[in-house]
This record gives structure tokens, sequence and C-alpha cells, in this order.
């Protein structure tokens, strides 16, 4: 069986060469409510049983085939292991719907169980982005945790309201510092999409929430950053969906690029926001179940994150007891959705090279 440290080379060697004899299985997989595809990738030539992970992607219009989930999924297969990635077809159609996790969940832990390349398990469980959130949660369930030897969640966030604060200004705090960064405004159109007409006072607010929706749908057919301004003039064209006396709303979300929405407003609109969506889905906070989880936990954030600041896996990673086993790595190498970041020096990359691999490492340790 391969140590963690060959498993950590060929994982790496993968991700830099993008070479190494993989294996891709399409299927479809019953999830009680309907039949959904998987991708399970299993290195070539390599007898079982094979150590199993399952992987979920977030809030995407790639979805499982998103060219960075692609990327860690066939380098984690050319570690020596099978990785089955389920589609979430709601999330990939960019609707919040976390209510489908734990069924997913099971569903592929059952297909890696019956697949004929794996040993019983435990498992290992990754989410991605919203997926991050959603997998705490999943491993917290009585009929998953004992199924898993580790749960990871890579650019996650933990309190919602925070997020929302996050995605409208770009600030963010942690032990009392302020922090700012320029939000990518995807994650609020898609957050205002299915959410906006939570808030009692905008429940007819749907031509709105439509028009959002319809934004960050494009955003993610085009594959260019929500933040360009080649955005401008979509933005125009769905306000003019928007009724007249509503189109104020619509500029909280999606005003034109350099154009900052009054903070006055944000203040008092973020914290509504969050109140009603959480009442509506509760299942968007992770907080109240990650005391439950007994599996080993892996947090891995990227410090440049435009999407999800880093600051909310720090705040995850406080909000679990001493007795469960949980590891943080906040790293400068990576951003959200990005393969990487480029850091000032050839000495700074080496260093957070070293220390994502030590992180790496500790991942692959988990399930043998």
């Amino acid at each position: 069986m391969a140590s963690a440290t060959l498993r950590t080379v060929r994982f790496v060697r993968r991700w830099l060469l993008e070479r190494s004899s993989i294996t891709q299985q399409e299927m479809l997989l019953d999830r009680g409510d309907r039949q959904v595809p998987a991708t399970l990738f299993t290195p070539t030539n390599v007898r079982g049983p094979l150590p199993g992970w399952v992987v979920l992607h977030g809030s995407t219009r790639p979805g499982r085939f998103h060219p960075v989930l692609l990327r860690f999924a066939r380098s984690l297969a050319s570690a020596r292991v099978a990785v089955i990635v389920p589609e979430v077809p709601e999330w990939r159609d960019l609707r919040l719907a976390p209510e489908l996790t734990v069924p997913t969940v099971i569903m592929a832990l059952d297909a890696l169980g019956g697949s004929g390349v794996t040993g019983p398990g435990p498992y290992g469980l990754v989410g991605f982005s919203f997926g991050c959130p959603q997998v705490l949660i999943a491993a917290a369930q009585p009929d998953i945790g004992p199924r898993l030897a580790g749960v990871v969640g890579f650019g996650g966030y933990c309190d919602l309201q925070r997020i929302l604060r996050f995605q409208m200004t770009g600030n963010h705090e942690w032990e009392g510092e302020e922090h700012h960064i320029s939000p990518d405004p995807y994650a609020r159109w898609i957050i205002g999409g299915n959410h906006l007409t939570s808030v009692p006072e905008y429940s007819d607010a749907g031509d709105v929430a439509d028009a959002l929706w319809r934004l960050a749908v494009e955003a993610g057919e085009r594959r260019i950053p929500a933040w360009e301004a080649s955005y401008d003039p979509l933005k125009e064209e769905e306000r003019r969906t928007v009724a007249k006396e509503r189109r104020w709303l619509f500029d909280l979300f999606a005003a034109p690029t350099g154009v900052e929405p009054d903070q006055d407003v944000i203040r008092e609109f973020v914290p509504r926001l969050a109140v009603a969506a959480e009442k509506a889905s509760p299942l968007m906070n992770p907080t109240p179940f990650l005391r439950a989880i007994e599996p080993q936990i892996k947090l891995l954030h990227g410090r440049g994150d435009r999407v999800m600041p880093y600051t909310e896996t720090l705040r995850l990673h406080e909000r679990f007891s001493v007795n469960q086993s949980v590891d943080m790595t906040i790293t400068d190498l990576f951003a959200h959705s990005d393969q990487g970041a480029r850091l000032p020096s050839l000495r700074e990359e080496v260093l957070e090279g070293v220390k994502f691999t030590s992180a790496l490492k500790r991942v692959l340790a988990m399930v043998t």
C-alpha cells in the first residue's frame, strides 16, 4: 500500500505535468428523486482495492467538469486512489439547494462501495466552495459520518451574514482587524437570484431575482471574470427587464463597473438578506453541525480568494471543539477558482509550495 508521501509525489507530478494514465468512467446514479450523472476516476493498470474519495463541486455552471476540479480529481486519482465526482444538477443550474447534499453523498459512497475497485471504506469526502460547508454538514450526519475517514473543505464559509457582507462590499474582518479585497460579483448575483424574494419586503421582486440569476448564468458560461467591464452592456439589458421602481435593488447587486452602491443601504440590507436566506434554507448555515463531526477535518483556503474570504476558514476552524481532529492551511498559492496566484519572489513561491505540499500529504494520509 502506497505511503502518504508517495501519493503526494504522484499527485503533485500529475498536477504540474498533467501527465499520467487515468481512466474516466461516466455513469448514472440514482439519487432517489432522479438519476444524476457522475464521473469515476481511477488510475490505469493499478490493482485494487483502492482508497476511495467523493468530491463535490460548488455552485458553478461547469459543475463536475470545471477545469480546476477536473485537474484536482485526475491528480488525486494519479495518487492511486479512486475518485467519484457526482453531479448536483441544481447547483450546476446555480440553484442553491443544500438539502440535496446528503442524498448526493450517500449515493456517491454507495457507488464507490459497489464499484469493484475500492475497499469497504472508510472513504474521504471533499467539497469545494459552496460544497465545502455542505460536506461538513454531511459529515455530521449519522448515516454518513461513520463511513468517512476524513472530510476536506476548500474555500468555504462559516457565517452567512459575514459572507454576504463581503460579497456586497469586499470587506471582511478577523480578530478586530478589517481587510478589503475587491469581491467577485458572481457570488452576490447567485445569492440574489436565489434568495432576494425570501426577504419579506422583496417577495414581489422576482424580476430582479431572475435578472440576477441570468447574469450569473451568463458569467458562468462566458468564463470571463464577472468584475470585467464587458458585462456592463448585459447588466443594462437585464436592468431594463426590471420594473422601474425596483431598479435600485438591481443596482445594489449589479451596478456598472466602477460604481459603488450606497454603503448605508448595504449595511441595512445584508442582515435582512442573510436572515431570510437562512430561514428559507437552514442548511446554508454549517455552524450548528460542526461539533458533531467525528472524522478528521482538513480545511484549506487561498488568501487571495475574491468569492469567499480566507477569514471564513479561520472562523470555521475556531468553531470546532478542542477534542476534534482539525487541521487548517491558508495558502497564498491559490485563489477561489484560479489554478494559482503569482507571488512576488521565487523564495515565497517555494515556501508556499512546501506548506501546501505538507497540507496535501496530511489530506492523503487520512484515507488508506
